[in-house]
């Protein structure tokens, strides 16, 4: 299958890694990251998730996790192309000030496998500074429990001035 470069997100690699991000959501949590039917392809789920209106992104497992995925709501907020996002380690999506706060926050996740209603300021890549609200942050995992990194969403953010 040849894939579009300007989508991404269409890449065979990350429509698994999209499925990792909606299975593992829906066993964290009991409910479902997007509607999905049976009669969806992978493809189609792909572009759904990307053009939702909340923000889904997500890291890998590195030492110094670096993004792996941004929808479209993602990219806008850090105001990032999808080469700068993935290629960006994630403790940048906070202000230095912010980033042991995080750590916390994301350790947190890793031991019970998600949290919710976090609330804190991210900072975009021009520098501009936001608040998200009721974020959930989740472990990434496959059907053996593999860790594969985290996620996070969140449909409420607002401007810091």
């Amino acid at each position: 299958m040849s894939i579009n470069k300007s989508e991404p997100w269409l890449q065979t690699e990350l429509l698994e890694h999209i499925q990792l991000l909606l299975y593992s959501f829906h066993h964290w949590t009991g409910n479902d990251l997007i509607p999905i039917t049976d009669r969806q392809s992978p493809l189609a789920i792909a572009n759904s998730l990307f053009n939702a209106n909340f923000v889904v992104v997500s890291h890998g497992t590195q030492a110094d996790p670096i993004l792996n995925y941004g929808n479209q709501k993602a990219l806008d907020l850090w105001k990032m192309d999808w080469q700068t996002l993935t290629s960006t380690p994630s403790r940048y999506t906070a202000e230095p000030i912010e980033r042991s706060e995080r750590e916390q926050l994301l350790a947190q996740a890793k031991l019970q496998g998600y949290i919710s209603n976090y609330r804190g300021i991210r900072i975009a890549s021009n520098g501009d500074r936001f608040y998200i609200d009721q974020a959930i942050i989740w472990n990434v995992v496959d059907k053996n429990n593999k860790l594969w990194g985290q996620a996070a969403t969140f449909s409420n953010w607002e401007a810091i001035a």
